[in-house]
């Protein structure tokens, strides 16, 4: 009876164990814009809830379900600039502080701004967060999505906007940093809505011309020597949302729209066969190893599900084409068994 219970005991630790090394997508039933940081030994995740922010802790990305979640924010009142559609948070962390940039409005969606918050404590978990406040180039205009990155010594941000006050086209901006609640300078557009396959559901409105075209939730993506923003396109209550490129042509000038070059096809789009709808608006993680490149996005199962709460964040590994460009394939199928992120031994 005895060996009988141990020989069970072995058997159950023996597929425990293989589950381990192993997970399957979605990573969490919904969960859209998702966002992964890495600092020492942990990975930190964010998504959109729309109306506060949370962080999610873990060792292992692919087992969010039974990560450490905590409500870190609250908008203070409904009153607020900042209350109402808290899209797409990102938290960063910049000489020894962490940082969160979100966006937001007042109930009004052409108040949406990007705010950003401080904590200084050494856990994004634990501490005090404050808001530093709205951060803008002189102009003040519609903005979500926004990220930021260091290059060359330097702090940049990017993000999706409006050219003017109205809405009816979302473009890709760059700027520099001056500190991390502070852009330098003026804003920079590089890119625009070009290609049909970025102009996939356009909405009514009352502009001229009477269409909304997007790109908007812009990533870098550092490979070696070459710099990439991975963005993403047309309409997310649309099927055919999608990522598209823009490749830095040369080490410098960053603001230099003449220096980004478009690809003219997208390089991650839906896929029928594997039941994946809209995969975008994604960040990149690399295994705790450092060996594997990661990307994680979120998208629908079935076709005509929108923008809603049946977006979930999802991930899989990547690789790199001959000429340094990434090379995501396709879409993995929802519930196939994969191995996790390969682990320091």
């Amino acid at each position: 009876m005895k060996k009988r219970t141990v020989l069970f005991f072995l058997i159950f630790l023996f597929f425990a164990g293989g589950a381990q090394d192993t997970f399957q997508n979605p990573l969490l039933p919904h969960g859209a814009d998702p966002w992964v940081i890495q600092k020492d030994s942990f990975y930190y995740y964010m998504h959109t809830t729309g109306r506060d922010l949370n962080i999610w802790k873990t060792k292992n990305i692919t087992d969010l379900k039974n990560a450490e979640h905590k409500k870190v924010w609250v908008p203070p009142d409904s009153t607020s600039l900042y209350s109402k559609q808290i899209w797409a948070p990102e938290l960063h962390f910049i000489k020894n502080k962490w940082y969160i940039y979100f966006a937001a409005d007042d109930g009004k969606n052409e108040n949406h701004r990007i705010y950003v918050l401080e904590n200084e404590s050494a856990d994004p978990m634990q501490g005090e967060w404050l808001m530093k406040g709205k951060i803008s180039d002189s102009s003040d205009k519609w903005a979500i999505d926004a990220s930021v990155f260091k290059h060359k010594k330097k702090w940049y941000m990017i993000w999706s906007g409006w050219e003017g006050d109205q809405n009816g086209q979302q473009d890709i901006y760059i700027a520099k940093l001056k500190n991390p609640w502070t852009i330098k300078g003026k804003r920079v557009r590089i890119s625009s809505p070009q290609f049909d396959w970025e102009k996939h559901g356009a909405l009514n409105t009352p502009v001229d011309p009477p269409f909304v075209y997007v790109n908007e939730s812009p990533q870098m993506l550092k490979n070696q020597h070459r710099l990439f923003i991975i963005y993403s396109a047309s309409g997310c209550w649309t099927d055919e949302y999608s990522l598209g490129m823009l490749s830095l042509q040369g080490k410098r000038k960053l603001l230099d729209s003449s220096r980004w070059e478009k690809s003219p096809e997208p390089v991650f789009k839906k896929s029928i066969v594997n039941e994946v709808y809209a995969p975008g608006h994604n960040s990149f993680f690399k295994s705790s190893d450092k060996t594997e490149d990661w990307i994680i996005y979120h998208a629908n199962s079935k076709p005509g599900q929108g923008c809603g709460r049946n977006r979930s964040p999802r991930t899989q590994k990547f690789s790199w084409n001959n000429n340094g460009s990434p090379m995501f394939g396709e879409p993995v199928k929802a519930g196939e068994i994969l191995p996790v992120p390969s682990k320091n031994n």
